[in-house]
């Protein structure tokens, strides 16, 4: 049988001959597809502003650094997220506190926040987990009362909605991922998307060498070929190929998110019959990156090891982020210390989603699951 992986892209024709525009045509890199994505994907999430990034790690990056965070500072997020979340915090010195998730979302848990912050808090990050969109209203309450910016980590959330439009607008800042096994895919890439135009314009610097062209903003002017380096800021930028593509899978997401959450009903459907299987939280703008069910702990390896075998693909996200050896050396948080993320890690699994999962593929996940759960 053939496998079936977690998660995989869905590329056709028309992002084929996107691509291939470009290679035939002036700019492969710093042309005007670029602004073309970005205009185009701040207008379908509501956004004023979309600055580009390499991936999503320089993503977050970015809007830590835009968000005026370093040495000595100090960036809340969640433990149930890729480390990228927490790292990006690092690399600007910042120390990471992590709030642990609440069950009936696997966000960050808004009622625990309070005691986690203080003056040194500089930046808020709630995850998007799976593509649930998480809940701001009290998390953006507490940043507030502490001078602190909320930059949402949605890279699992591309195309999820919440009560006011889609996610993207409503917070300070809002990180997406373009990995092939995202919403939409640029092969690499992310995007961060902002209404504040101050932030945007410290996003556009990061990303390209801290390189200011704006006459007004330099320390003298030499001419039209004139530029000053301001700041300490990277290559991140992300190329004309690429943005055709992605402008090209843009066109596509309202598509592809309906074929996932088609998917995640036909999966509750299916797994009624198995007793011991929990189901991932619902809500009705989730946009389902991942399908992670909950075994019984004492199975979950034995399981997860009997699908693989199969031909299933299945994975686990994550490890919380605290149990990780590097954080645990530098911050020695015990594994118990966020129960809810610990035991979801105990025993999560996630189940292949993707666009183009066929009906009888889904069909033979969720028989083999019965089989061995059974």
């Amino acid at each position: 049988m053939a496998f079936i992986p977690y998660g995989r892209q869905y590329v056709d024709d028309d992002d084929v001959a996107a691509v291939v525009k470009v290679l035939r045509g002036d700019w492969l890199t710093q042309g005007p597809n670029v602004a073309d994505f970005e205009e185009a994907f701040a207008q379908k999430v509501g956004a004023r502003f979309a600055v580009s990034f390499s991936n999503g790690t320089a993503a977050l990056h970015g809007a830590y650094y835009a968000a005026g965070v370093g040495k000595g500072d100090q960036v809340i997020t969640s433990p149930m997220t890729f480390v990228a979340t927490a790292n990006a915090a690092r690399f600007l010195g910042a120390h990471v506190r992590f709030v642990d998730v609440d069950p009936s979302t696997l966000c960050m848990d808004p009622d625990r926040l309070q005691e986690m912050v203080s003056p040194r808090t500089k930046v808020i990050a709630p995850v998007s987990y799976a593509g649930y969109p998480v809940p701001l209203d009290k998390i953006t309450a507490v940043a507030r009362s502490v001078g602190a910016i909320v930059v949402e980590d949605a890279c699992h959330a591309l195309g999820a909605s919440r009560e006011g439009g889609m996610v993207g607008a409503q917070a300070d800042m809002t990180v997406f991922s373009f990995h092939p096994v995202k919403h939409i895919t640029t092969a690499e890439g992310g995007m961060v998307t902002t209404n504040n135009e101050e932030l945007a314009r410290r996003l556009r610097l990061f990303r390209s060498h801290g390189v200011e062209r704006d006459p007004s903003r330099m320390s003298r002017n030499d001419g039209p070929w004139y530029y000053e380096m301001v700041d300490l800021g990277y290559n991140y930028r992300l190329t004309d190929i690429q943005c055709a593509l992605g402008l090209s899978q843009l066109a596509k997401l309202d598509r592809f998110v309906q074929a996932r959450r088609r998917i995640a009903r036909r999966y509750a459907e299916l797994l009624k019959g198995v007793p011991p299987v929990g189901l991932p939280p619902h809500h009705p703008g989730h946009s389902y990156h991942l399908y992670p069910i909950r075994v019984p702990a004492e199975r979950r390896r034995d399981v997860f090891e009997a699908l693989r075998r199969e031909g299933v693909g299945v994975q686990v996200h994550y490890l919380p982020v605290h149990m990780h050896p590097y954080y645990k050396d530098l911050y020695g948080i015990p594994d118990d210390d966020l129960p809810n993320a610990l035991n979801y890690y105990r025993e999560t699994i996630s189940l292949p989603m993707f666009p183009s999962l066929e009906d009888h593929e889904q069909d033979r996940v969720v028989e083999l699951l019965s089989s061995y759960l059974g």
